[in-house]
């Protein structure tokens, strides 16, 4: 990745209540007005809920770590919990379910996304890409083009 890469990490207790502060944290990180803001929030918030209710981590005292890596045109989140018994996969959701669509969300919105075991911990990731664009394009309405 080139150009300025910027690396964060915030480790928050491993509640429901904290997503909250994992989505501020990585709004704060990208700054007002990222291409990838909205989404990188979005799909931590569903990360950190599924880390609190498929992980060990919503145990007394046990954590969940966001990390942010920025820079080249990629975003990538990762998201670091006590490990479950399972694994990270895409289910099918249940009919009218409220729950079961958090990776499907991922999986539909990030360039990429995975898993891997760390010792006792499960870190998934999710990576965001954007191309810089022209200035000028930004000032230009839908359905025109510069003269």
């Amino acid at each position: 990745m080139g150009g300025l890469v910027v690396r964060e990490s915030v480790t928050l207790a491993g509640v429901a209540e904290r997503a909250r502060v994992a989505r501020g944290f990585v709004a704060g990180v990208l700054g007002s007005g990222h291409p990838c803001g909205d989404e990188a929030v979005l799909l931590v918030s569903e990360l950190f809920g599924n880390s609190v209710r498929h992980s060990g981590s919503a145990a007394a005292r046990e954590t969940v770590t966001v990390a942010v890596r920025a820079g080249g045109g990629v975003v990538r989140v990762e998201v670091t919990d006590r490990s479950g018994p399972g694994v990270p996969r895409l289910c099918p959701a249940a009919g009218d379910g409220e729950g079961g669509r958090g990776l499907a969300l991922v999986a539909g919105l990030a360039a990429r996304w995975g898993w891997r075991r760390r010792g006792e911990r499960t870190v998934t990731w999710f990576e965001l890409r954007h191309t810089p664009q022209d200035p000028a394009r930004l000032l230009v309405p839908k359905g025109r083009q510069l003269s």
